[in-house]
């Protein structure tokens, strides 16, 4: 096991993303996850039915009780809520893990429609939080939001990541995945250039987590001293076999095989 990373997010009841499948994701690269939890949620494939806000001051502690004596190697938030909760956490990041790397999925939309980030908050997330971050990994959806226009295609997509940047973080990883078409393309921007990436889809509902899962996949690499480009391109492939490996559990978006890299007959039989 190598690599810490805190991860701070909501927790999903389902098990499919959330705080669940960044533990999972962590875990199945070789690395070491802790949490600080922002929110519980009552989920399952089908949706998201309840949200329970943690107290800041509690979220405050988990984060601080953890770095002081854990550490960590690199950070990953996912569902932060509401302005306040972002507020705290880049407070306590600054205070307690200066320059460490952090991997920013700006949550905004659960999988089935739900909001998990208050309108209010987009704008303190682009001021407060975006400038801390080593990479941020939006969907369109979530780009669109934060530049305030839309992203048409794929051939729109290198420009939006190269404005995002402007944004204040070190990279960007714009993930393609709500647009149609047969090819999937993610953009990798960073202040020396655009990488792109591309893969044949795959036709599945079985996609609830992804983004949670991509970027805490990322985070592990980071964590375990992976140059950035080399720690994308594992977490794609990492959650490309996940998803072709899901177990059909659900009526709605499934989840991931988190365990895909684990193999159970190599523990022999007890």
């Amino acid at each position: 096991m190598r690599g810490r990373v805190l991860i701070v997010a909501g927790s999903d009841s389902g098990g499919g993303a959330g705080i669940q499948a960044d533990l999972k994701a962590v875990t199945a690269l070789g690395g070491y996850a802790a949490t600080a939890i922002t929110a519980l949620t009552a989920q399952n494939t089908e949706g998201v039915h309840g949200v329970l806000p943690v107290p800041i001051d509690f979220l405050r502690q988990q984060i601080r009780v953890v770095l002081r004596d854990i550490g960590a190697d690199a950070l990953k938030t996912g569902m932060l809520h509401d302005a306040p909760t972002i507020e705290a956490v880049c407070e306590e990041f600054a205070a307690e893990a200066p320059g460490v790397p952090l991997v920013a999925d700006p949550v905004m939309v659960a999988k089935g429609g739900h909001p998990l980030l208050q309108p209010d908050a987009v704008e303190v997330l682009k001021r407060r939080l975006l400038p801390l971050a080593a990479i941020v990994t939006p969907n369109l959806p979530e780009a669109e939001v934060l530049l305030g226009r839309p992203i048409p295609d794929a051939a729109a997509m290198p420009a939006a990541a190269e404005a995002l940047l402007g944004l204040g973080p070190r990279a960007v990883l714009l993930k393609g995945g709500h647009l149609p078409g047969e090819r999937l393309v993610d953009i990798l921007a960073t202040p020396e250039g655009v990488i792109r990436f591309e893969d044949a889809r795959i036709e599945t509902r079985h996609t609830h987590g992804t983004g949670c899962t991509l970027a805490s996949a990322i985070a592990a690499g980071l964590a375990q001293g992976m140059a950035l480009r080399d720690a994308v391109a594992r977490a794609r492939a990492y959650v490309r076999a996940a998803i072709l490996a899901a177990p059909g559990y659900g009526r709605g978006h499934g989840p991931l095989d988190h365990g895909v890299t684990v193999d159970p007959a190599r523990l022999g039989a007890f």
